[in-house]
């Protein structure tokens, strides 16, 4: 396995979203890097705005290939206590429509389907600092359920019925909730479970259960990285050490001599973002000279920041979520320390630009995506997906709500395919049988594939720079499609 550059991005950029990104407003860090009161929390959150700015016609710049491959990442040999799924081939085709319209047939033998429903649930982070951004997430895919049932009648014929419960970021609360989704509610699937804490618990459960956990919004690598243990669940967002090893090969192949450091949360998350640092860069090229890690709970992170900069580093690569990404950015200001950034996608969403004040302090961090933005209103799509946001009472379009929709296309694309097989086993086989399936809202070079072997979706995108000017910030896409393959 290794990252590869593939062709550059061609003509009008028809650019990003999502993905998980802010995916923590982190009230309390945010406060921190807001005039040095780090005690005190934040009077308020920043709402999304959708300004409706046209799409920018720059053209890719495209960069010359790397000289290093990442190593591939080994298959955990745990296996999951779970019965197997059958082998069966999937009876749909490899290029779904939007939404299947067949006449209903009779109910299948499966949990969640009626003659007249298709019920799925999901659990996401609901309550607390982060859950009025995740929440977002669950919404815009609801949003997106509703739309497909009022203009198509649902798909195989039934309506989508999404059944949402709060996990509350915590393992034991969302192994309750979805166990209540899957025994009590009896739902078909759990589709865009929320989560990278709560998710081990859950897939372990939903596996040994043989309940489909498909298209989770967890980027911890392990969920996409055993489909022999864990044939159920398919991951949707990409990997966080597939995204650590774009940057440590950017890095390498456009940084060479420059010293590095990592900061990242003390949780599987930051352990994925620093494997994958390390798996890209070249070690001829580039030396790691210091690695932070900080609790989830901090208040503050400006002692991890001045250990940075005492250490010389000229780059700095991080998977902090939005406040402890403004915290961090604002104290290096501080110190007079003005390193090369690298964010996670989790911050590529217009709303760091509220985040990081002032704004010109982001003029240049880099970060990446593979969805179109939710601002470049004179995209179709991205029309489309502000009206469906509007009519089907969904949350503010933003890059969280673009991904949702994503997601929930392709739920309903793999649904569309089983309307002959409407069964559990179907639903996997449809997934796996999907092959360069392309939405609309992904960047025109991007698409997603599953098999047997393969459980992750998004495996590609391009590089984003911020850019400031007049202090209001935008992001843009450059150089060419990264590829993990």
């Amino acid at each position: 396995m290794k990252v590869r550059y593939a062709l550059a991005l061609p003509g009008r950029i028809t650019a990003l979203a999502a993905v998980l990104l802010l995916v923590c407003l982190a009230a309390i860090p945010l406060a921190a890097a807001c005039g040095g009161e780090e005690e005190k929390a934040p009077t308020g959150t920043p709402k999304a705005t959708a300004t409706g700015t046209a799409r920018p016609t720059v053209a890719a710049t495209g960069t010359a290939k790397p000289t290093v491959a990442a190593t591939g990442t080994a298959k955990p040999t745990a296996a999951a206590t779970g019965t197997a799924r059958p082998t069966a081939a999937a009876t749909g085709t490899t290029e779904p429509t939007a939404a299947a319209t067949a006449t209903a047939k009779p109910a299948a033998e499966a949990p969640g389907i009626t003659d007249t429903e298709i019920i799925l649930g999901v659990d996401n982070i609901l309550s607390g600092a982060m859950g009025a951004v995740y929440k977002t997430i669950t919404d815009a895919t609801r949003a997106y359920f509703d739309y497909v049932n009022d203009t198509q009648g649902g798909v195989c014929g039934r309506k989508i019925v999404y059944k949402i419960e709060d996990n509350q970021d915590d393992p034991a609360k969302g192994l309750e909730a979805v166990r209540k989704l899957v025994e009590q509610d009896k739902v078909f699937a759990i589709v865009g479970s929320l989560g990278d804490s709560p998710h081990p618990a859950v897939y372990d459960y939903l596996n040994e259960n043989s309940v489909p956990d498909i298209l989770c919004s967890a980027g911890t690598s392990m969920f996409g990285a055993d489909p022999e243990g864990h044939p159920w669940t398919i991951q949707m967002i990409p990997s966080y050490r597939n995204e650590g090893r774009f940057f440590g090969q950017y890095i390498s192949e456009n940084l060479p001599g420059k010293k590095v450091a990592v900061l990242y949360p003390n949780i599987q998350q930051g352990y994925d973002h620093l494997q994958g640092i390390k798996d890209g860069l070249d070690p001829e090229k580039n030396k790691i000279v210091s690695e932070q890690t900080y609790e989830v709970t901090a208040v503050s992170i400006s002692s991890q920041v001045s250990n940075m900069k005492s250490s010389g580093a000229e780059v700095v690569t991080t998977i902090t979520t939005p406040g402890y990404t403004a915290q961090a950015i604002s104290q290096a200001d501080r110190l007079g320390w003005h390193p090369q950034w690298f964010l996670a996608y989790i911050n590529s969403d217009e709303m760091l630009f509220q985040f990081v004040q002032p704004a010109t302090l982001l003029n240049g961090a880099i970060s990446d995506q593979a969805l179109k933005l939710a601002p470049w209103t004179d995209d179709p799509a991205i029309a489309k997906h502000h009206e469906i946001m509007r009519d089907y009472n969904g949350p503010t379009p933003s890059n969280f709500t673009v991904y949702a929709q994503t997601l929930g296309e392709v739920a309903v694309a793999a649904l569309g395919m089983t309307c002959d097989n409407l069964t559990r086993e179907g639903l996997m086989d449809a997934l796996e049988s999907m092959k360069d399936w392309h939405s609309d809202l992904f960047l025109d070079d991007v698409n997603v594939s599953f098999s047997e072997t393969d459980h992750t979706g998004l495996e590609s995108g391009h590089m984003l720079r911020a850019v400031v000017e007049n202090g209001t910030g935008r992001w843009e896409y450059f150089g060419p499609l990264l590829v993990y393959d």
